[in-house]
Formats: structure tokens, C-alpha cells, sequence
């Protein structure tokens, strides 16, 4: 993780949100801190309180839970331009982190100190707008991810995990191990293997050392 010793340009925000007032613009590059994590950096954790939270400027953030034996339920993901409306739920109720986020590649975020968030919902109709319609795209989010754990096969749900990466990313290579998938889907590396096996035997996918390549799914 680096920490850049300069603000974020107002001229990168414009680009990533041209919806914004330019004062709004201007406070986030005062107190935004700009930041580059790796892949992999977690950049919030489960039972912490948030002192801050970060809006993704480039790369992709995986909002997750995961359980005291590894386990995690993928949550959604966090894209270019969006921010944690589960973060802002637990900065407004001075709340300890309910979610943990992991970054998914090498990812670029503004982190905005907690105390910005209730003076610029007051402040700026834009940022305000911004964080509704976080929280109700989220909200969507989470539906869909219930409904693919109760009602949804595990195959069913490891095409539909091929398929969210692909929205997100746009890439058709998945560099990962079959036990991160399994993670995700809360099942077992056995189970992600053998159906990996089938879809790989049908000629859906490609499978090599610490990658899969799914173009054929999507």
C-alpha cells in the first residue's frame, strides 16, 4: 500500500465524476487521501471501527464476509467510481466494520476521513444523490446474492460467478486458486474442482495453473 504525498488532482476527479460540483471536487482533493494498494491489500476489516472509507478510482474491490475457519460470501464488488454503501452505513452509526474489502488487482482509491460524510450530505445535493444511489444499488446487489445462495444450484451459482467477474472486469481470464473460488461460493474445494472438471470436459473453459479462462461462458 503507498499513500501519495500529494492531493488527487481535481482534473482526475472531473474525469471520474463529472456529476459533482466543483466545490465538492475541490473538498475531496483537500481531504481526500490518495492511495495505491496491491493486490490483495485489505483495506477494511471485520469488527474494526472505519475512520475512513474509500471511493475506487481505478482497479476493482471485493466487499466480502468471511467466517473464523476462512470462509467468506462475496458480497458484490466495488468498480471505478463507486464507493461501500455497507462502509457508509457503519460510518454513520460510528459502528464497528460489518464487511471486510480486499483489493482484486492493483486498485487506486481516495480514502475520505468519516467525519466528511454527514457534512457533505448536507452540503452537496450531488454527493448526496451519489451515496442514495449507492445504497440502493447495493441493496439490489445483496438481494441477488441471497437469492443465488438459497434458490440457485452450485453449478448454477459457479456460472453466475464467471459471469459477475466478467460484468465487473470485463476480462475472461480468472487468476485465482479453486479453493478462492470455493471461498466464495461457501462450498468446498472439492465440489469447485469436480464442477470446474465438467465444465473444462464440455469444452466451456480452460484450465491452467492458477487460471481459468471462461470466454466461452460469457
Amino acid at each position: 500500500m503507498e499513500i501519495h504525498d500529494i492531493p488527487i488532482s481535481i482534473d482526475i476527479l472531473r474525469k471520474r465524476f463529472p456529476f459533482f460540483e466543483a466545490a465538492l471536487l475541490d473538498d475531496i482533493s483537500k481531504e481526500g487521501e490518495w492511495v495505491t494498494v496491491e493486490d490483495g491489500d485489505e483495506l477494511m476489516s471485520e469488527g474494526k471501527y472505519i475512520k475512513s472509507f474509500p471511493i475506487v478510482l481505478e482497479g476493482l474491490i471485493k466487499v466480502c464476509r468471511r467466517d473464523s475457519e476462512g470462509r467468506e460470501v462475496l458480497l458484490y464488488y466495488l468498480n471505478p467510481g463507486q464507493v461501500c454503501a455497507m462502509a457508509l452505513t457503519c460510518c454513520m452509526g460510528r459502528m464497528q466494520s460489518n464487511i471486510g474489502a480486499y483489493a482484486e488487482v492493483d486498485t487506486e482509491i481516495i480514502r475520505i476521513p468519516v467525519d466528511c460524510l454527514d457534512r457533505w450530505m448536507l452540503e452537496y445535493t450531488t454527493w448526496k444523490e451519489f451515496v442514495m444511489y449507492a445504497y440502493r444499488n447495493r441493496f439490489d446487489e445483496l438481494l441477488t446474492t441471497i437469492d443465488s445462495i438459497a434458490f440457485k444450484k452450485m453449478d448454477e451459482r459457479l456460472l453466475k460467478f464467471f459471469n459477475d467477474r466478467f460484468k465487473v472486469t470485463g476480462e475472461t481470464i480468472y487468476t485465482g486458486t479453486h479453493q478462492e473460488i470455493a471461498n466464495s461460493l461457501t462450498t468446498s474445494r472439492e465440489v469447485i474442482s469436480r464442477l470446474l472438471k465438467q465444465l473444462e470436459k464440455e469444452g466451456s473453459i480452460t484450465i491452467g495453473r492458477n487460471k481459468i479462462d471462461y470466454a466461452s461462458l460469457v
